[in-house]
């Protein structure tokens, strides 16, 4: 059986589509719905889908898929890490951890002893999934016999894994993407066109992969479906969060804040991170000043295009 561990968009799209493979229980702290999760209108969920309050009927499950957010991961963990020690674990969660700066794995591997670790990430929308529409994604797990179980557990006739051992690089890529998809959106917002757009994108890339090598990561995993396909996806559509919120920067209006934006607080990481490691994250860091309201979309476009040219 499997458990999918959050009630919101993801977890409930990672349900409506695992539930071909068996029975799936999908958990929530306030769970104000029956049949269909308001996040995701005019999906269903199925009979085999159990939703549920009740922590220990989830855990009951043989692998359990961590679908929370990258800031509420860690506080979480360190309430109940402890009961999920020695389980199979498979987090979704795309952002880096503002107090420890670290990915999911870390913190799962700090609060879980012998929990075997896998991350699910990849170019994916919680609606596309949930309609079943076809989706490729990139399963991490340096146990290679694990993540091949988890493999054949995870994937359907139109939910794609491909498998890695690459846990840093799969990660990174899919919480460093969200935040040049804030820039991104903000460039869009701001009218500067889809030419600028695509050079941001472009050395956005660069910038992920800079980083992403020196915290120890495998160049190509950059390059696949966690790395550059996710990328893609996020920093093109309006279905994306972190792109809607650099929407909203470049145009100067308010962004839902009820609405998790995972890159904004992963680029104050990131700035932290280009800080202790003499990094050259120029992106990253304009993104962090704007969530944080300490620039304005002038300055930070001014700044970006002033900096030295340079060989590509």
């Amino acid at each position: 059986m499997i458990a999918v561990l959050g009630a919101g968009a993801f977890g409930t799209a990672l349900a409506v589509a695992l539930w071909v493979n068996g029975p799936v229980t999908l958990w929530g702290r306030r769970i104000d719905w029956q049949g269909e999760n308001p996040r995701l209108p005019g999906v269903t969920l199925p009979d085999a889908v159990t939703v549920t309050q009740d922590l220990d009927h989830a855990l009951r499950a043989d692998t359990i898929l961590l679908a929370l957010p990258a800031q509420a991961l860690g506080g979480y963990l360190a309430d109940h890490g402890a009961r999920l020690a020695g389980r199979v674990l498979v987090s979704t969660a795309k952002g880096i951890d503002l107090t420890r700066l670290t990915g999911p794995s870390a913190l799962i591997a700090d609060h879980c002893p012998g929990a075997r670790v896998a991350v699910l990430t990849g170019p994916s929308f919680a609606a596309d999934i949930a309609r079943g529409l076809p989706t490729a994604l990139t399963l991490a797990c340096a146990e290679d016999r694990t993540g091949a179980a988890l493999q054949q557990a995870l994937s359907t006739p139109v939910l794609r894994l491909y498998r890695t051992t690459d846990v840093i690089g799969a990660e990174l890529g899919g919480a460093l993407k969200n935040v040049i998809a804030i820039a991104a959106g903000t460039v869009i917002g701001a009218g500067l066109g889809d030419s600028a757009r695509a050079a941001l994108i472009t050395r956005g890339f660069a910038e992920m992969t800079r980083l992403a090598t020196h915290l120890g990561a495998r160049p190509e995993t950059l390059t696949g479906l966690s790395g550059l396909g996710d990328l893609v996806l996020t920093c093109t559509s309006g279905q994306s969060r972190n792109f809607r919120y650099g929407c909203a920067l470049g145009q100067g209006r308010d962004f839902d804040t009820a609405t998790t934006v995972e890159g904004a607080a992963t680029a104050r990481a990131l700035a932290r991170m280009a800080l202790r490691d003499g990094l050259d994250l120029p992106i990253a860091s304009m993104v962090a000043h704007l969530a944080q309201g300490s620039v304005s979309v002038e300055k930070a476009m001014d700044h970006l295009l002033s900096r030295p040219l340079k060989e590509e």
